[in-house]
């Protein structure tokens, strides 16, 4: 990796790889430009070197549809566990910091692109129906850093999850991309309300919990505003509706609430479930999904909720278990004939031939006891299927 110095990398260029901060943080993807109020800021930071495994270039070319750079992972079939892992935790980063800059030019700018976003969504889907394994069981390692709004977070974690829903209802491609779309910014209406309200970390008054019930519908006008297509702009304003008609803010009931809201409904209460936020702690993947089980028929889509559960399984890909034989491992796939019984990787065990051990759970063999806590995990002593694999 090549050492840059701020001071000397061309206002407003484009470089060809992730451009880090400190050999770990990703400071810009390649479609984001170094700009001269970047390089004030890092400047002001203290920060005189930047590092990068590309260059800058005057123009960002987008005819690779690399737009995550990843591109020495191009080929799935020849990887290792490790690379798809590493590929994975590097997804999300990209991920994170454009959807990071689309928000800032949205709010800072008042701009947002259609058709920009169509081209970094369609490379997007490509990589999580192929890596959608590995992209579970690296979220809880990857951290894009406490700088980073819990909104962007929220965005990506709730995109995924709807891109592996709408792919097990076999979504075309053109419709997987505006669905993806429309998870990003389903929360968009957000950003036009005071940053004090959104982000606060104590109790909100009467006053602005009402205020926050306004945000469907500013999200809706605004994605309008921009001309993003109506089946986009429908999720903005309805992803909060519910089946049973308590939703907000128009009390649509399941006929009237629109096919994408649906999916994204789904999608953002599993994430809300599984996400620490400033006034509760997060739930496991497991308790999460007996939450969304136990609603199912009344708040959600009976079939959403099924394609969540046959897609990741009861006990979710990524979650550290503890098995009826007393052994430890980490949930890595899903039995396709039973969701209550996924593949598990063990702790600490290998194959001959120096693969990590797998096994299948059943009714009649070794089984999922309970859900590790995380005090359990890091007694494992790093030793974890996340870090190994």
């Amino acid at each position: 990796m090549r050492n840059y110095v701020v001071k000397e990398i061309p206002q407003n260029s484009f470089f060809s790889k992730n451009v880090y901060l400190d050999k770990q943080f990703i400071l810009t993807a390649p479609e984001i430009p170094f700009t001269r109020n970047l390089s004030q800021l890092l400047d002001d930071w203290g920060f005189k070197v930047v590092y990068s495994e590309g260059e800058p270039r005057a123009d960002y070319y987008s005819e690779t549809s690399d737009e995550f750079g990843l591109a020495e992972f191009a080929d799935m079939a020849v990887l290792s566990d490790s690379d798809k892992m590493k590929r994975a935790k590097e997804f999300y980063l990209s991920l994170y910091s454009y959807v990071n800059q689309l928000f800032e030019t949205a709010v800072i700018k008042n701009e947002l692109n259609y058709k920009d976003m169509v081209r970094h969504v369609k490379t997007a889907c490509t990589i999580i129906k192929e890596d959608r394994r590995f992209l579970f069981r690296v979220q809880e390692d990857t951290d894009p850093g406490p700088e980073t709004n819990f909104q962007v977070v929220h965005a990506v974690k709730t995109m995924i999850i709807s891109i592996v829903i709408g792919s097990y209802f076999n979504l075309p491609t053109n419709r997987l991309i505006d669905l993806g779309i429309a998870a990003i910014l389903h929360e968009i209406g957000m950003f036009k309300l005071p940053p004090q309200i959104y982000q606060s970390k104590r109790s909100l008054s009467p006053k602005e919990r009402k205020a926050i019930l306004t945000h469907p519908v500013l999200g809706y006008n605004l994605l309008k505003s921009f001309d993003f297509p109506l089946p986009v702009s429908l999720v903005s304003l309805e992803h909060h509706e519910r089946e049973n008609g308590t939703g907000y803010p128009q009390k649509l009931t399941s006929d009237k609430i629109s096919y994408y809201a649906k999916i994204i409904a789904v999608a953002c209460s599993y994430e809300a479930l599984t996400a620490s936020r400033p006034h509760k702690s997060a739930k496991d993947g497991y308790a999460s999904m007996l939450d969304l089980l136990k609603n199912e028929g009344k708040q959600y889509d009976e079939l959403v909720v099924r394609a969540l559960v046959f897609s990741l399984s009861i006990y979710p890909i990524g979650l550290y278990v503890l098995l009826s034989d007393g052994r430890k491992g980490q949930v890595i796939d899903v039995n396709p004939e039973n969701p209550r019984f996924p593949i598990v990787q063990i702790f600490g065990e290998h194959t001959p031939d120096g693969k990590n051990k797998v096994v299948e759970t059943s009714p009649d063999g070794i089984n999922i006891v309970r859900p590790l806590t995380k005090n359990e995990t890091d007694s494992q002593g790093g030793d974890s299927t996340a870090t190994q694999a």
